[in-house]
């Protein structure tokens, strides 16, 4: 169980929407587009601009950090949503394919690994490296199964 202990309060920062956009390097109208979409309700002064605090900078950077480990915006709703119902599947979904992605970065690893070892000026003209590869030429890739990298 998480419990939420709020160290100081959200009011002791108070960013407009131009400074928030500097600290996480976007534009401005990424964080527009977030609100419109549901991800953030930033506070209004007098005037009617927008106003961050702290809360705020914490959800930006879930946001963003979700959002680089490849989740959607969509997904990021329903994760930062308490009462989404389909909170745990929408997670659950989003391993299997941080697993997916991770496998294949594993396996562009070694064909790299290979490709630097591989005397063949024309990487894609090497036996071993093309029987890497073969079940994505064949369409029968599978993306459950790592392969060795032996040396040419």
């Amino acid at each position: 169980m998480c419990l939420h202990v709020d160290m100081k309060s959200s009011a002791e920062i108070d960013l407009s929407v131009g400074e928030l956009a500097a600290r996480f390097g976007l534009a401005t109208h990424v964080l527009r587009h977030w609100e419109d979409v549901g991800l953030l309700a930033p506070a209004r002064d007098g005037g009617g601009r927008r106003r961050y605090g702290r809360d705020d900078i914490y959800r930006v950077a879930v946001i963003v950090r979700n959002k680089a480990a490849g989740m959607s915006l969509e997904q990021i709703l329903v994760l930062l949503d308490a009462e989404s119902w389909d909170r745990h599947q929408v997670l659950e979904d989003h391993i299997a394919d941080l697993d997916r992605r991770m496998l294949e970065m594993q396996r562009s690893r070694e064909m790299t690994e290979h490709a630097l070892r591989c005397r063949a000026h024309d990487i894609a003209t090497c036996p071993r490296f093309r029987d890497h590869v073969e079940d994505l030429v064949a369409g029968t890739a599978s993306g459950s199964s790592l392969w060795p990298v032996p040396s040419c």
